[in-house]
């Protein structure tokens, strides 16, 4: 089998893996644009914060790794064709500038996505930068550090993280953001007020509500910024105001979503039983909700890479869809979410209820604890857990893996409130911190005249079998 992946950062290298160890009979061509893969471009952040100490070390494979496993890698390559119904490929060495054609049996496009470029007047302009790959982290790298005054534009992970990397560089930095709340898709209005809390008192001035309009100069060479609520003035600007999936080789060969982001099924294949995707370029099913969502993450994209590399053989394993789960270090505080917000299941019409827990980690008793905020969301018509952040000084990322899986699991506030959880002084309470947020959720209920059906079965079958 003749086997092409366009594209080779994170699920393309996880795609041509799996393939090069199960299959490596399999004749496999990768073609990248750039001239390295499998770049970590959240790792981006730590590099500027002095977290990590070369760039370099964002990067988990190589081209001469894959070559070495028996693929042709063929970096500094452009595709620029292809055409599905002849199964053929046009593609330009951009070095040489040579244009040749290949063909493949099966495609794999892991073609990721590009920086959304707001329509901003002048962002273009040079000292105006983009975040995300290898060349853009060096090129900010860089840059900053000959400008003291930095304005991030866009509040979400990336524009969030960076804030505080140049805040703990004694950068001085103003955050936009045209929403009244940061990381709007992830956390709630109260997390949100939480976190920009926590911004400020290190230093970082953020101006929600300002939505940026353009980038011009002064008469003292420095970038002014126009926003609906006034101007102001920095050294430096980067834009991360989200991302667009690249898929404008397979536009209306495949079916794909009104944004651009390609639909595959549950085994990871297009509309085009000969051509997978994975990663940026596609839509995932977002499990809270039971719909297609674009939500471009890199465990989203390693996992579906993988499945790629496995289906292509046949359509062997199913991919389980997604909570969006992530989490993010912010100076002292650890944030961290999975599933759905309660304006966002609002906005998605999904019944929905909350619960607010607020108490440490483990007892008060020991030599130190920390507050713990967890916030839970839940659809009171079914009980099923839809969503949760968690906010605390303490490390409770894995937190929200656990509860991603009773997402992913279908699990109730039930459960929750009565899973197995370990208990130790050291760790947590006899019950845990999330067993507590789910007998929260089930009193609400109870309070609200909605107790649990099963249990209420049961208790009118024992009232009626008395003797």
């Amino acid at each position: 089998m003749k086997i092409v992946i366009v594209g080779c950062t994170h699920a393309g290298t996880a795609a041509a893996a799996q393939i090069l160890q199960n299959h490596p009979e399999a004749e496999l061509t990768i073609y990248e644009r750039n001239d390295n893969i499998s770049f970590l471009s959240c790792g981006i952040y730590l590099y500027l914060g002095g977290k990590v100490n070369r760039l370099e070390d964002m990067f988990y494979s190589s081209p001469e790794a894959l070559t070495k496993l028996g693929a042709t890698v063929k970096t500094k390559h452009n595709v620029l064709k292809i055409d599905a119904e002849n199964k053929t490929l046009q593609v330009a060495d951009m070095e040489t500038g040579d244009v040749f054609d290949d063909t493949y049996d099966k495609l794999i496009m892991t073609t990721g996505s590009s920086v959304k470029v707001p329509p901003i007047f002048g962002i273009d302009e040079s000292k105006v930068l983009l975040c995300k790959n290898y060349d853009q982290a060096r090129e900010i790298y860089k840059t900053a550090k000959d400008n003291q005054r930095i304005a991030i534009v866009g509040a979400g992970y990336i524009g969030t993280e960076l804030s505080e990397s140049y805040a703990n560089t004694n950068h001085e930095v103003t955050l936009f953001q045209s929403h009244d709340q940061i990381l709007n898709h992830y956390i709630s209005k109260d997390m949100s007020d939480r976190a920009v809390t926590l911004l400020k008192e290190h230093g970082v001035n953020v101006k929600l509500n300002h939505r940026v309009s353009a980038f011009t100069g002064n008469d003292k060479g420095e970038l002014v910024i126009e926003t609906n609520q006034g101007d102001f003035i920095a050294d430096l600007a980067i834009v991360g105001t989200g991302f667009v999936p690249v898929t404008e080789l397979l536009r209306g060969q495949v079916e794909m979503d009104k944004h651009g982001a390609i639909v595959i099924n549950d085994y990871v294949q297009t509309s085009d039983p000969d051509i997978y995707a994975a990663g940026d370029p596609c839509v995932q099913n977002f499990n809270p909700t039971g719909e297609a969502a674009y939500t471009p993450l890199a465990t989203n994209a390693v996992r579906q890479g993988a499945l790629a590399g496995i289906n292509i053989f046949g359509n062997l394993q199913r991919y389980m869809g997604t909570q969006a789960t992530s989490a993010m270090q912010l100076f002292d505080h650890t944030l961290a979410t999975t599933g759905l917000t309660y304006d966002i299941a609002k906005l998605s019409h999904v019944p929905v209820e909350r619960v607010v827990f607020e108490g440490n980690w483990r007892p008060a008793y020991m030599e130190t604890t920390d507050p713990l905020t967890i916030e839970l969301t839940y659809n009171p018509e079914n009980r099923k857990i839809l969503g949760a952040q968690l906010w605390s000084p303490h490390e409770i990322a894995q937190s929200a893996n656990a509860l991603s899986i009773a997402i992913q699991n279908g699990n109730t506030i039930d459960d929750l409130a009565f899973v197995d959880m370990l208990f130790s002084p050291n760790f947590d309470d006899p019950f845990n911190y999330l067993n507590v947020v789910g007998q929260m959720a089930v009193a609400q209920e109870r309070e609200n005249g909605r107790d649990n059906p099963r249990i209420t079965a049961i208790g009118n079958w024992e009232e009626q079998h008395q003797d």
